[in-house]
């Protein structure tokens, strides 16, 4: 039990050393780092399954998974750790606005490889409905392709038909009208089979044999015609047959499919927000803890710590400077002796240079002044 404690206080980012003089803080913190710790297992179990769906592999998915969920572990740890508790409650919250939102897209994220998961049957049958889409729309476009032409062949053929169906009912008016004229019902409405008879007669045979001769001219066109576009639905039943139809059944189908269902249907609209919610509840907690808890001992232990130290710190950083300043006015104080010493020296060479040239000065006249007596002796 003692184990599982110290873990948990580990996981929520406290000083254990301090926590353990604090007994009052305990359970505050054990909480704090089961949440956190929670929130990590739930993020490689998510993090495991979205990449189960898309490499296919048990191995990979937890080891990815394990390293996600390692990750936002020890991202909630810092991010409850460095929040302190200064007594300011405007302050707290400013300061953990930006790790409220960091937490928020967080559990967002989390949350979405189990959706999938919770929502996998009803995504199934989406996914199945999304792969007729599909399918439909690729068959839509082999018959495009040819649909075209097929259109412009059922054209030719309607008009060709139209020629020959008019021309028989120029035949058969011709044929009327000579049968009139010879039973007396038309023309000259009387029976007979004279000239007028056999003039219209003669017309009424002319449009007969132009008939068959249009129908011979016209009819192997449209059988042409007609075996094209036969030839043209075999291809396309051809095409069609050869169409590839995979599996929907990727990270991004499924979210496209439970996007659908949430437009279809309201009840997994609301399920799918509270998840969200839930998630971002637990992802959450541990912050909202540290903002709505009171200072308790620990925290004004801690505080007291962290002063000693930077005092410590501080009088480190005096003493340091303290015995820099020291030692550089000992180096200038010795600097200005040794400068002293040799500004000395130089003039006790200087004056003794002066006076061992005033003294070889002084000798060289009298020695003139020897030379000019002796001169001047010599000469009387």
């Amino acid at each position: 039990m003692n184990h599982l404690k110290q873990f948990f206080w580990h996981c929520s980012g406290s000083d254990i050393a301090l926590l353990k003089r604090c007994p009052t803080d305990s359970n505050k913190y054990i909480g704090i780092g089961a949440t956190i710790f929670f929130t990590g297992l739930l993020a490689a179990i998510s993090a495991s399954y979205g990449l189960f769906t898309v490499f296919d592999s048990v191995i990979i998915a937890i080891a990815f998974g394990i390293v996600w969920g390692a990750m936002i572990f020890n991202l909630d740890r810092y991010i409850v750790s460095s929040m302190k508790k200064n007594g300011n409650a405007w302050r707290q919250f400013s300061m953990a606005l930006p790790r409220l939102i960091l937490a928020i897209l967080i559990a967002v994220v989390i949350s979405k490889p189990l959706e999938l998961k919770i929502f996998e049957s009803e995504i199934e049958a989406e996914l199945i409905l999304m792969e007729q889409e599909i399918f439909k729309e690729q068959e839509d476009l082999v018959k495009n392709r040819y649909q075209g032409r097929v259109d412009l062949l059922k054209q030719e053929i309607v008009n060709l038909k139209r020629e020959i169906a008019d021309k028989a009912a120029q035949r058969d008016q011709l044929v009327i009208i000579a049968q009139q004229e010879a039973d007396g019902t038309g023309g000259s409405m009387r029976r007979n089979l004279g000239p007028i008879y056999r003039a219209k007669k003669a017309d009424a045979d002319k449009a007969e044999l132009e008939l068959i001769d249009l129908t011979a001219k016209n009819q192997p066109l449209i059988d042409a015609k007609l075996a094209e576009i036969t030839e043209m639905d075999s291809s396309v039943v051809t095409d069609i047959a050869n169409l590839g139809r995979e599996k929907l059944d990727g990270m991004a189908a499924r979210m496209d499919a439970l996007n659908n269902l949430t437009k279809k249907s309201q009840a997994i609209l609301l399920a799918n927000w509270f998840i969200i919610l839930l998630f971002i509840a637990i992802e959450t907690a541990p912050i909202f803890v540290k903002l709505i808890s009171n200072r308790g001992p620990y925290d004004e232990l801690l505080d007291s710590h962290e002063h000693a130290f930077k005092v410590n710190s501080e009088e480190k950083i005096n003493n340091l400077s303290q015995t820099s300043k020291e030692r550089i006015t000992l180096f200038n104080n010795e600097s200005e002796n040794l400068i002293d010493e040799k500004v000395n020296i130089d003039n006790d060479i200087r004056a003794k240079r002066l006076k061992a040239e005033s003294e070889v000065t002084h000798k060289s006249i009298d020695h003139w002044k020897g030379e000019e007596i002796a001169k001047l002796k010599n000469g009387k």
